[in-house]
This record gives C-alpha cells, structure tokens and sequence, in this order.
C-alpha cells in the first residue's frame, strides 16, 4: 500500500508488525518526515488520498499539510490517534477508517507504558484525539479550518524519548503539546498554526546533536522548544547559534547554559541551581539540619547544582562534609550509597527520573533513610516517582519551581486548568495516573513564553529571529492561563527566568508547600556575556 502526495507515492513498512505503517504526508515535506519517523522500506503502490468528512465525526477536513499514520491490515486501515478521519481508497482494498483501538495494542503498550520508545515506535506521538500525548505532530484537524491556507510555524522539539531519561522525556513533550494544542484551538500565532516536529535524541549529546542539525537544516524550523538532560542542551546549542535559531531551552538546569557558556540564541523560562539554592539553603540550615552530605549525579546538572548548593548552604551558616557523585543511569548505586556515612544531619539529593527512584529505594533499604534526614532538589520527589516510592520517600524536604497541589498560591482556576489538561494526558500514558510534574510546566510554560515572543515581534520566520530575541529579552509573564505557576521575569543580560519556588515536605504521600519564595527573594547575579 502506498500515499500518493504532491511529491509522489510513499509507504513505509515495518515487517516486524506484519503490517504497513503508512505516513499520509503533508505535501513536499513527506520525505523528511519518513525519515523522521525512521522507516525505511519505501514502496511506491498508487494510492489516492482523498479530504473529507465522515458523519459527525467533524466538519474539519484535513488538507495539503496534514498528515496521519495509518496501520494497514488485510481488509482496512486504522487511523492512529487522529481527531478527523483521512479516507484512502486503493484499486483493491477498501478504506480507512478513524478508530482508537490502537492504544490496546501491544506495540502501543510497549511505546506508552512501557518506555520501549524506538524510532520504529515513534508513530504514537500523533495522537491527539485520543489524548495520549496531546497535540498531533502537525494540526490537529478539528480546528485546521479556521486557518484557510495560513503557512504553519515549524518549531522544532528535541526530547529524549528513549534511554536513561525516557520517562521524563514523555511528560516533558506533554507539557509542549498541550500548549500547542491551547494555541491552535485560539487561532494560533499571528494567524497561523504551529506544525510540530518532534525528535527523539535517544538520551546522548552526539544523537542530540544530530538531530539539531537535522531540524534547523533540513526541516527548516523557524524555532525550537525543548531539551532535558543539561549535557544534550550544551552540545545543541552552538547548533542553533550557528543556524540563527530561536533555542528555548524548556529542562535543562545546568548554571553555565545562562552563564558562562550562555547565548543569544536560547533563553530559559525556569529556574536554575543559583535561585533554587539561594531560595532553599536558609530554610535548609536553619530548619532541617546544619551538616550535609551531597549527593550528585556525576554530570553537568549534577554538578552545577551540587557546586550552587555548596556555596550556598555555607553562606547560610551550614557545612557540607562531603560529596559522592554516582554516574548517570547506574542501575545498582550500592556501592555509592554504601560509602555515605559520617556524622552530619542529613544527605541532600540531586538526581531525576529512575535515578532518583533508585536512589532513594537502596538508600531506604540499606537504613540511611532512618539515619539520616532527606533533602534536595525537587526532582527526587516529583509526583511521577511516587507509584515507584511508596512510603520510601515520606519526609523528604525539597524545593521545586512546580507542586501538583491546588492549596495557596497555586489554588487558582489557571492552574486547574493546566492542572486537570495535564492530569487527563498523563492518565493515557500511565495508567496509574500520575500527577503532573515539573517538566510538563516548563515544557507547557516554554512554549508559551515563546509564543508571546513571537506574537510581540510580528515573528514571520528565521529571518525576523533577531526581532524575536529582542522581544523576548525582558520578558515579564504574568500568572494565568500561559503561565499558571506564577509571574516570572526572562532577564535581558542573561536570558535567564526568575520565578517563585516551592519549599515542601512529602506527607501521606502527597505534596506540601512549607514556605513560598518570592522571585525576588530568589534572583541571583547575571554572569553571561554574550559573544
């Protein structure tokens, strides 16, 4: 089976599945897209794919830049995770037809739930209609018509859908299609849609790299949102200096991305280790205990952060005794945590995502939970460690730019909004309904920043991107719907955000805002000098 598109026939076959994956392409990108999407197996049988509306499925139809995965089976096809249906006829098989089966499927299961994301599994992360991951990649269609023929913006998302940072990775690209989503249903930016190109960097800087290159080269996008692991932002983002592109870093926490390695091209919406330890270590000392050990995954978040808290925690009247840094993504840190012992208060943590599951599961086990009190950066504690955690994780005190509560000040209907969004896609994604995290905020909240950015300068494309770092720089966003953690200001010298924290405890199970710090009280001097 094949598509006929402007550019010729396309259809691309997975022979492990027993079936045909088939990318219904919008116009002369289809090939780009093949290639995105990783298939190989290229046939060229004619198909005529037709525009249409089906019953009171809507009144959109899809048109020349629209697209759509299909699974084709002995008698059908089934439309994977779109809201309107794209109908195909063949001169010997029937047509297609809009369903959302698939998300029972085995192979669904294993891309979802089970982390199994490869660049064969990647289709999934088109399916709006059924709310797995939110947007489409391009325009969802119940909203395309509103558009006429309007030439969508191309933004460009890396994320790591694969490896050690995986599960973060899912709800990250959570946070930016919901705001894509939010956008094209009220009439995009400047009248036009936002078309997003999705990439898995696979958890590594030199695959991160690549597929930079591969946005802003070849799929030509007119900006980027994205990025998670500090040490894949730091090797792209002489790409996007290079290639004149917008770069709004939406994860990564590294000190010298806005400081000694900063650029003009990327900006980042959020906090970092400074602000986040200016804002804790006085709480931390003053309150928890005096003596720390730290710690620290053995790479560039880690140790930015581990060095800000250091500073921080002994300018506050506290000491740190010492420092143990485990490797990213070691499966057994016994042998780590083994060598944690001393006499100090407490140990301050600063991994994410299965690291920090596995972290604080061995150090429960091996007793230093009891020994010890539990601190550290946020991410340890985020809500979508909790299934994994149980009690393990009861009384850790933390910092975070984001909690998963509705209590003051975050008891705002903006952020039931985002909230209950957020909640509903996580559910299709983990079944056991996990609350929304950290990086579905900034993700969300990223785009949005990026959005008012472009709306300010009268953005066009590539060429209007000096326009856009100028608006951008400066940025103040007030709290609501674009923004429902709080007001946050995007500082000109250094393209650095400065919002309010979160002190918190964990309690039955759940989180609990101690004390709430001003963005004010959390700023941090610029050390940035652009080339």
């Amino acid at each position: 089976m094949g598509i006929t598109s402007s550019r010729g026939p396309i259809s691309i076959a997975d022979r492990r599945w027993k079936r045909q994956i088939c990318c219904v392409p919008f116009g002369a990108h289809h090939r780009s897209w093949s290639r995105l999407i990783g298939w190989r197996n290229i046939r060229s049988t004619p198909v005529r794919a037709l525009n249409c509306s089906i019953a009171a499925s809507s009144a959109a139809c899809w048109d020349g830049f629209s697209w759509a995965i299909v699974a084709a089976r002995t008698e059908a096809c089934t439309v994977l995770g779109l809201a309107d249906p794209i109908v195909a006829f063949t001169s010997k098989k029937g047509g297609l037809a809009m369903s959302d089966d698939w998300k029972d499927e085995k192979w669904a299961q294993d891309a979802w739930y089970s982390g199994k994301i490869t660049r064969r599994k990647l289709i999934g992360y088109g399916a709006a209609s059924a709310g797995a991951l939110g947007a489409t990649m391009l325009v969802p269609a119940p909203w395309r018509a509103a558009f006429g023929q309007a030439k969508p913006y191309k933004i460009g998302t890396l994320q790591p859908l694969s490896g050690t940072a995986a599960a973060g990775g899912k709800t990250a690209l959570v946070g930016v299609q919901m705001a894509v989503d939010r956008i094209n249903k009220s009439g995009g930016i400047n009248g036009r849609p936002i078309e997003l190109l999705i990439q898995d960097y696979e958890s590594k800087p030199d695959v991160g790299r690549r597929k930079a290159e591969k946005l802003v080269v070849e799929d030509q996008i007119d900006a980027h949102v994205g990025g998670y692991l500090s040490n894949v932002c730091l090797a792209c983002m002489p790409v996007y200096e290079e290639a004149k592109t917008v770069n709004m870093i939406s994860v990564c926490l590294d000190t010298t991305i806005t400081t000694s390695k900063c650029s003009r091209y990327s900006f980042r919406a959020f906090d970092y280790a400074p602000a986040q330890a200016v804002a804790f270590a006085p709480y931390l000392v003053s309150k928890v205990g005096k003596k720390w050990h730290i710690a620290y995954l053995d790479y560039a978040w880690g140790q930015s952060t581990r060095d800000a808290y250091i500073e921080e925690i002994k300018k506050s009247g506290g000491d740190v005794v010492g420092t143990t840094g485990i490797p990213l993504g070691t499966a057994d840190m016994t042998p780590f945590i083994s060598k944690i012992t001393g006499e100090f208060d407490g140990i301050f943590g600063i991994l994410f995502g299965a690291n920090a599951v596995t972290f604080i599961n061995q150090a429960y086990d091996l007793g230093l939970t009891k020994k010890y009190k539990m601190a550290g950066d946020g991410a340890v504690a985020e809500s979508t460690h909790f299934p994994a955690l149980g009690v393990k994780i009861e009384g850790f005190v933390g910092v975070n730019r984001y909690v998963p509560v509705m209590d003051a000040p975050l008891n705002t209907p903006h952020h039931k909004k985002f909230f209950d969004d957020a909640v509903a896609r996580l559910k299709q994604i983990d079944p056991s309904g996990p609350l929304p995290d950290r990086y579905v905020q900034s993700n969300y909240e990223s785009m949005n920043a990026l959005k008012i950015g472009m709306e300010k300068s009268g953005f066009k494309g590539r060429e209007d991107t000096m326009k856009l770092i100028e608006a951008l720089e400066g940025l103040e966003m007030k709290e609501g719907d674009d923004f429902p953690q709080g007001d946050k200001v995007l500082r000109k010298e250094d393209h650095q955000a400065f919002l309010r924290e979160f002190i918190f405890d964990i309690k039955d199970g759940k989180h609990r805002i101690l004390e709430t710090i001003s963005k004010e009280q959390g700023t941090y001097p610029a050390a940035c000098k652009f080339a």
